[in-house]
């Protein structure tokens, strides 16, 4: 899906011109379907609060997001409708509405298709319920929100067939240098767009790998040279217990679960610090996953599994050393 913006000016005749713009390119090769909107779904909305219905709380008092949209929009965008039906090109009315699934739960209405309400003094009837579906960052939870059908406008939207993306888009190009003389084509595909939404986040991720790598790094340089320092220290003990009948494997083990102690100790000061800060950046988030103890046993075992092959070569070279070296002096 492309999204791209056409200019639009409140003047009948350029109205209709940019209607017949969006119906041109529903029928090029490789566009599956297109709609407008006079917003995105990107958290570019209006808002209306001064809704009136039959029953309502005089209490209540709600806020829906203003979605106003053309025909084919809510097709394109993958927006399911739940009950009812959505707005059709052959009854184009602005008296016309259709509600998502948490609107209607706040409002408290029962059977809502063909209600009729009100804001601004004039008459909507509910043709349909959409789906529940983000309009916003997923840092938000789902609000009430509710579609307008509007003839056109200036956010126009573009599903195309896979595989036809070049053809196609050039072809919309055209169509578009027709329409808009002078104005450049600017395009943006949707999947960058939404991924835009969380650059601050994904900014993190790599930065958080390449210094997780370093940490990595570091540490298992830090354990070499500890380990090389310790066999050296303790090479006289080596070749004493070899001497009396200590195995390589005995040795190894010997000089490996000092490190593998102070391995363990680390994890269990790290880990509930990790989650603890890892759940609460989560908490910023109304759509999030939670943390298993799946993911600390495999980074558990990973830190073990780092540690005994930085610290299995020091150990292992130290066991097969030639005793009576160490211990010529003696």
């Amino acid at each position: 899906i492309i999204h791209f913006e056409i200019p639009l000016e409140f003047d009948s005749l350029k109205l209709v011109a940019a209607q017949s713009f969006v119906n041109e390119i529903r029928k090029l090769p490789g566009v599956v379907s297109a709609g407008s909107s006079s917003h995105n779904l990107l958290g570019d909305h209006g808002e209306i609060s001064d809704f009136h219905w039959e029953g309502k709380d005089p209490n209540l008092d709600i806020n829906f997001a203003n979605l106003e949209v053309g025909y084919g929009f809510m097709q394109t965008m993958g927006i399911k409708i739940k009950d009812g039906k959505n707005f059709s090109d052959d009854n184009r009315s602005l008296k016309e509405i259709i509600f998502n699934e948490t609107a209607i739960k706040q409002m408290g209405l029962k059977d809502p298709v063909g209600k009729t309400i009100s804001f601004w003094g004039q008459p909507h009837v509910i043709v349909g319920i959409a789906k529940d579906f983000n309009y916003e960052s997923l840092y938000n939870a789902v609000q009430p929100c509710f579609f307008q059908d509007f003839p056109i406008g200036p956010n126009v939207v573009v599903k195309i067939k896979a595989g036809t993306e070049r053809q196609t888009i050039e072809r919309i190009r055209q169509s578009f240098a027709s329409f808009s003389k002078g104005l450049s084509f600017d395009y943006h595909f949707m999947d960058e767009e939404y991924e835009a939404l969380y650059e601050a986040e994904n900014r993190v991720s790599v930065l958080s790998r390449y210094f997780a790598g370093l940490a990595i790094l570091i540490s298992c340089l830090g354990l070499f040279g500890l380990a090389a320092f310790t066999a050296n220290k303790r090479q006289k003990e080596i070749g004493v217990r070899k001497v009396v009948g200590a195995s390589v494997n005995n040795i190894a083990v010997m000089l490996s679960k000092d490190f593998l102690k102070l391995t363990v100790i680390a994890v269990l000061i790290a880990f509930p610090l990790a989650w603890w800060a890892m759940n609460h950046w989560l908490q910023s988030f109304a759509y999030r996953i939670t943390i298993s103890a799946g993911v600390f046993v495999m980074a558990g075992a990973s830190v073990i599994f780092m540690t005994l092959l930085t610290v299995s070569f020091q150990a292992i070279k130290a066991a097969l050393a030639n005793p009576v070296k160490s211990l010529r002096a003696e």
